[in-house]
């Protein structure tokens, strides 16, 4: 062979080589650049505050990658990513469902906020859902055009609180039918954000419920069943039962029920509890009870100031990976990974909410589920009297709320 073709040969070797190797487009590049061009069709040139909250399955590795490519494609249109100073801001929200995955961005200029958005191909989402824990799964309820502060399934009934009433609802065969309404005479006025808590009753013939400065309980009346439930409502500044273990997975010397003193002219409880946490506990929204293999249990607390802490052994512990979550959140025990799992809203007022469960194994939060895309705005989230499923409470676009019993599979 001649030496130039040999050469020639070696020189198109390389190349092929060079080629072979070259990497691989990234997923994201295509919805960046979709995303980008909505989005500075909305601002124009300039300069804009760009924030990304990962909602999905998509790693925190690869966020950076995603925020390298929209700060490119957007400088190609003319908008800058600045500093915290700018008055324009792009919020942006990677979440997903079984389906699909969406990008959301809201685009804020001043007092007016708009909205673009990308949906990414299904198999990118099939591809990133691989090694998930467990997945969760929804069934629709009840859906009312009425206020739905809190819920309790029975044997034969649906019972919703709402602001001013308790509401019954019977098995028909389309579902739920309302069948009776109680009013609740309060006399203190409401919060912006009321909340509600309903429990089974000790004697598992009815339910208690707390309400803003009123206690409620009720029972069905077997011997007169066309009058159904007889429900009765006092004021009362008593503490409100807040979490529930199911006693078939604790001991029988850990009390089934947490109580919690409620500031009723606010929205959130005051940090006082019973039985004692041998800890101050900051004024918080929400608390779960988490089996601990060694020392019994633990509570997790969710603060008013957005912190998720960790009430155990006598101290408070800061939980790391919490930091979207919103400020409801309640325990699955599903049996699957640790057996137990919370389940967690994200944080602030959202068009799409979203859903997804955690293990907390020490003082991390881990995700366990791929996230699990609500339709409206989470409002409230309670664990099911047998701890197996969660209910979620949801207001929707058109102002309705909606019920939904969310649980999980094992994979």
């Amino acid at each position: 062979m001649k030496p130039m073709k040999l050469i020639l040969l070696v020189v198109m070797a390389a190349m092929g080589v060079t080629a072979s190797a070259a990497p691989a487009p990234s997923p994201w590049e295509q919805p960046a650049a979709t995303l980008a061009s909505q989005i500075a069709e909305i601002l124009g040139p300039g300069q804009a505050r760009l924030t990304i909250r990962n909602l999905s399955t998509i790693s925190n590795d690869e966020i950076p990658v995603i925020r390298r490519l929209l700060e490119q494609d957007l400088k190609t249109h003319g908008v800058a990513a600045s500093g915290a100073e700018s008055a324009n801001t792009v919020r942006i929200t990677l979440s997903e469902n079984q389906r699909e995955r969406l990008w959301v961005a809201e685009v804020v200029e001043g007092n007016e906020t708009r909205v673009a958005m990308v949906q990414v191909a299904p198999s990118a989402v099939r591809q990133t859902q691989a090694g998930i824990g467990l997945m969760l799964r929804k069934q629709t309820v009840l859906l009312t055009s009425n206020t739905v502060l809190a819920v309790l399934e029975t044997s034969n009934s649906l019972v919703a609180v709402e602001p001013e009433e308790i509401v019954v609802y019977g098995r028909a065969a389309e579902g739920w039918r309302e069948r009776k309404r109680m009013t609740i005479d309060r006399k203190s006025p409401f919060t912006q954000d009321p909340r509600a808590v309903i429990i089974p009753a000790a004697n598992g013939e009815g339910f208690e419920a707390s309400v803003v400065s009123m206690s409620c309980s009720g029972r069905y009346q077997l011997a007169q069943p066309e009058e159904g439930w007889a429900v009765h409502c006092r004021e009362s500044d008593d503490p409100w039962n807040i979490v529930d273990f199911p006693s078939a997975i604790i001991s029988p010397h850990t009390p089934r029920y947490h109580k919690a003193f409620y500031n009723a002219s606010r929205n959130y409880f005051t940090g006082v509890v019973t039985p004692s946490l041998s800890v101050d506990l900051p004024q918080f929204y929400t608390a779960a009870l988490l089996p601990r293999p060694s020392n019994g249990t633990a509570s997790l607390i969710g603060g008013i100031d957005g912190k998720v802490q960790l009430a155990e052994n006598g101290a408070l512990k800061p939980v790391s990976g919490a930091r979207d979550w919103g400020s409801d959140f309640a325990a699955l025990h599903s049996g699957c990974g640790g057996g137990t799992q919370i389940i967690a809203s994200g944080s602030g007022e959202a068009v799409s909410d979203s859903l997804r469960a955690y293990e907390i194994p020490a003082q991390e939060a881990v995700p366990a589920s791929a996230t699990l895309t609500m339709d409206g705005t989470v409002t409230a989230l309670m664990t099911a009297p047998d701890g197996k499923s969660v209910y979620a409470v949801v207001r929707n676009a058109k102002n309705e709320y909606e019920v939904d019993r969310v649980t999980a599979t094992c994979n």
